[in-house]
């Protein structure tokens, strides 16, 4: 199956182009569903059709879903929650608060991955097509395995032989309540689970997440922040769509320093996010609401094209961890070796190849690293921070 997420900041229209990607696939022939991970869901009013927790067949080869996450964490966590509740409580905790707070932060992210991976082992469906939160909660979407992973190693340290051992001296002594059977069954299902969600999630061939942005300054930093985090964590960035480009048709005094502002910022996406293509759209003249608009905007997204092929192979940037100092790798290609310039502005970071120029944001993890040098080799330009 393959898997496309949308995601950007807050209102920039990636819902809308998420359904128009899947009514386009579905026009292909692909079987095609569309679900929105977003609390606050907009899909359905996207498209102008009811949508539930349950998928909705809403054209040929097109079903929609707006998740339910209550129905997803009672499926998923609903055993380790009642044991932890049970530990908080033991440990004088009030059962109420003991209860809220045995859901980890990100549950409900985990829970949304789960419903993608439900569906690429069921093969029910050729494409599916994930309307994201804004970039903060995409972000804690894909990072939330590896952390929910580290968290269970040390939460439960003690295996089950361990366990079965202990349990009678410590009802005896101190009466607590120690991980039962079907505790350890959840957990190694869900450790299961985290390992098919890292294997579908970090395989290029089969899934895609594309940054939306509109060509504004804020718009613009908050997706580089993400798509340097993106790098950071493996997952691959095939494409970044500019929505609501003013038209040059518009021949209107009004709008002249919105086009020269929208100009200089297309500029800045374009040093962004390089190699990585870039597909406009305009600003419409009305609402994209319903069918009919969303199919629109599909054609003048793709141009006839089909939005399942993969834009772009390859990891833009990447960073690693030599002998106690940092390597960041960038890709840059078409580019000469001389000329090479680089310039520090707190956690940005702006690098002049020749002719080419690349804006980026830097990890956290540089913060408060110096660069030290930098070489470029087969394409890549290799930037040595060091720890002092």
């Amino acid at each position: 199956m393959r898997v496309i997420l949308y995601t950007g900041k807050g209102g920039v229209g990636k819902t809308s182009i998420a359904a128009a990607t899947a009514l386009k696939s579905s026009e292909l022939g692909y079987r095609t569903i569309v679900v929105s991970t977003d609390a606050a869901h907009s899909l359905s009013d996207s498209l102008d059709v009811s949508l539930s927790s349950d998928p909705k067949r809403i054209a040929t080869n097109l079903w929609g879903q707006e998740t339910n996450i209550s129905r997803a964490l009672k499926t998923y966590w609903d055993t380790i929650q009642d044991w932890l509740t049970a530990l908080l409580v033991w440990r004088g905790i009030d059962e109420i608060v003991a209860d809220e707070i045995a859901v980890l932060p990100g549950m409900e992210e985990l829970a949304n991955l789960l419903y993608i991976t439900h569906y690429s082992d069921a093969e029910e469906y050729d494409v599916a097509v994930i309307d994201c939160a804004p970039t903060a909660d995409t972000l804690r979407l894909l990072s939330f395995p590896e952390i929910l992973r580290w968290w269970m190693k040390r939460m439960f340290p003690a295996g089950r032989a361990a366990v079965h051992i202990l349990r009678p001296a410590a009802k005896l002594a101190l009466d607590v309540p120690l991980p039962k059977e079907e505790v350890f069954d959840s957990i190694e299902n869900l450790f299961q689970d985290l390992n098919r969600i890292q294997e579908l999630f970090h395989d290029p061939k089969k899934t895609s997440i594309r940054l939306v942005v509109n060509p504004e300054k804020m718009v613009i930093k908050e997706a580089q922040r993400m798509f340097t985090d993106l790098n950071l964590y493996g997952y691959p960035v095939d494409l970044v769509i500019c929505n609501r480009l003013i038209s040059d048709e518009i021949q209107d005094a009004y709008f002249d320093y919105w086009k020269k502002n929208q100009s200089e910022c297309y500029s800045l996406i374009e040093q962004s996010f390089a190699p990585i293509p870039i597909l406009c759209l305009p600003l419409f003249r009305q609402e994209i609401a319903g069918i009919d608009s969303v199919r629109r905007m599909g054609e003048v997204l793709y141009q006839g094209g089909d939005p399942t092929k993969i834009f772009f192979s390859g990891q833009v940037q990447r960073i690693e961890h030599v002998d106690g100092n940092y390597i960041l790798s960038l890709a840059l290609p078409f580019t000469a070796k001389s000329d090479i310039d680089i310039a520090r502005n707190g956690d940005e970071l702006t690098v002049q190849v020749g002719r080419f120029r690349r804006n980026m944001i830097l990890p956290n993890i540089l913060d408060g690293v110096d660069v030290s040098g930098a070489e470029f080799t087969e394409g890549r330009l290799n930037i040595k921070f060091v720890k002092e």
